[in-house]
């Protein structure tokens, strides 16, 4: 219960704290508030006098519709100052602009004739360079089946250097085995033992297959006892010897409920963290 209290009293401290904050939010607004009361005060005045204004700018504009659309008011229009040129100052001017306009012409042509120039030079420029794109590639594909070429051949000059110096070993076994011949075949001849290597290599050859024998027959006698399982596994036990004092040591089998044995860690295990034990707190 004391618990329970403490922790009612916790809740309750953190909804007060809650509250008081609620209320000193509350009271910030109440004041700006009241501040900004002069101010919305004089712009209402403000709003106001712009309200009035705008209604009398639209009577304004009515009566200014109305007067511009009567035809029979002599005083809708109104003359502008300034003097009309006369007609020799008008043609002088107008050959003046016929002049200019004679000048921009010819400027423009030339701007055309040397663009014309101009675009004819860079197709000429984007032909050439597009031959010598071709060109480029068909000298990189030369190039890469060159180089093609060039590997297999050193490819083939290493094998054949290869082929060499076996053919070459090679011929050197045949000419010590030809030469070991000659002296076996004239020990014989002479009525004298083999040489003792020939002897050595027959006697090791005997007993290798001697022990082949052996360990082909004990496979034999091995597969056929009852029970026999070919694998390559690593052997388990099948049996146990029990604690029980009363009964004499000796193994029983397990049966079908075999204990179970786990897989060795492997090389994985090295990218996993081990893991933290936590005390255990009562």
């Amino acid at each position: 219960m004391k618990l329970n209290g403490d922790i009612e009293i916790q809740v309750m401290d953190e909804k007060i704290k809650f509250l008081k904050v609620k209320i000193d939010e509350k009271r910030r607004e109440i004041e700006s508030l009241l501040k900004m009361l002069p101010v919305e005060k004089a712009l209402d005045a403000e709003l106001l006098m712009l309200q009035t204004q705008h209604s009398q700018c639209k009577d304004r504009i009515k009566q200014m519709e109305e007067i511009f659309a009567d035809p029979a008011n002599e005083s809708r229009k109104r003359d502008l100052g300034g003097e009309d040129p006369s007609p020799p100052e008008l043609l002088k001017k107008i050959e003046q602009l016929e002049r200019e306009l004679v000048q921009k012409e010819e400027k423009l042509l030339k701007i055309d004739l040397l663009y014309e120039h101009l675009s004819q030079l860079l197709s000429r420029v984007h032909a050439t360079v597009e031959d010598r794109k071709q060109d480029k590639l068909l000298i990189a594909k030369k190039v890469r089946r060159i180089r093609a070429r060039t590997q297999e051949m050193m490819a083939l000059v290493a094998e054949l250097s290869m082929q060499q110096a076996l053919a070459i070993k090679l011929q050197q076994e045949v000419r010590d085995k030809e030469q070991f011949l000659m002296i076996v075949s004239s020990r014989i001849d002479q009525g004298l033992p083999p040489p003792e290597e020939i002897e050595n290599e027959c006697l090791k050859i005997l007993r290798n297959e001697k022990m082949q024998k052996e360990a082909r027959a004990a496979e034999e006698e091995q597969a056929a006892a009852p029970g026999y399982i070919r694998t390559a596994a690593e052997p388990r036990p099948t049996a146990y010897i029990p604690n029980d004092e009363h009964s004499l040591p000796l193994p029983q089998p397990y049966g079908a409920l075999a204990p179970f044995k786990p897989t060795e860690p492997g090389a994985n295990m090295r990218h996993f963290r081990k893991p933290v034990v936590k005390p255990i707190q009562v």
